[in-house]
């Protein structure tokens, strides 16, 4: 007999919201823990911020994000996404990939817990690096990252293996890299040569673009070496 049933729902909290150094998705890592110098700042939401609900967490080095793909969000799903590191062209299990695009747009990441500091004003705010998230992230939950049951050294990582070391030069003149603030550069270098393309663009006289810090730092790609050509603050570009 076939059955007929609705789609269930349930609801999910927006617990806290992460701020971090990128106000868009373009140039964001494509995995947590790529580059940790990330900074991050997760800001509970007024109802849960009682330091009681974090009592312990500072004895982890590192805590899971569970969190939502805000700008991601699409009313039809597919079973079969284009991962982007495949270059956008082979067709994999929506299930076997981190695609935001799901049936529901739900987002884990692992990231190292720097400390937990009490705000006056906003309570209990956990400083994070490594994270993979916009600023401004809608958070779901948090909780502790445990060493001896979710660490897996010897698990199959699967056709994202093949790409696990893929990392570009990277050429940042220095009255460019000068314009940015010291204590983002590594984080920023970090970011580059990760490569932010869509796998996909392989146009070497293509000039990219994205946001971080403040900042909006243009680059191209040729021969595989990644050429930082422009820094704009503020709205005027700094050359």
């Amino acid at each position: 007999m076939k059955e007929n049933r609705k789609t269930e729902t349930c609801e999910m909290k927006v617990i806290a919201r992460i701020h971090t150094d990128f106000p868009e998705k373009f140039g964001i890592p494509r995995q947590s823990g790529l580059v940790r110098e990330l900074e991050g700042k997760i800001v509970f939401e007024p109802e849960y911020r009682n330091p009681q609900a974090l009592k312990g967490l500072e004895e982890f080095s590192h805590i899971w994000i569970l969190w939502e793909f805000s700008q991601s969000i699409c009313t039809n799903w597919s079973p079969t996404v284009r991962p982007p590191r495949l270059g956008g062209n082979v067709r994999k299990g929506v299930f076997a990939t981190r695609s935001p695009f799901r049936p529901n747009p739900i987002g884990l990441s692992s990231v190292c817990l720097e400390k937990i500091v009490i705000d006056a004003e906003l309570g209990p705010v956990l400083y994070v690096r490594g994270a993979d998230l916009m600023d401004g992230t809608p958070i779901f939950d948090i909780k502790p990252y445990v060493p001896h049951s979710d660490c897996h050294p010897d698990a199959d990582g699967g056709f994202s293996d093949r790409h696990k070391d893929d990392r570009l030069c990277v050429k940042f003149p220095e009255h460019l890299e000068a314009l940015v603030p010291e204590e983002k550069r590594e984080a920023l270098r970090g970011v580059l040569e990760n490569d932010p393309r869509p796998a996909y663009h392989k146009n070497p006289e293509r000039v990219y673009g994205f946001g971080f810090a403040g900042m909006e730092v243009h680059f191209q790609v040729k021969d595989g070496c990644l050429i930082v050509c422009g820094i704009e603050a503020q709205d005027k570009r700094l050359m």
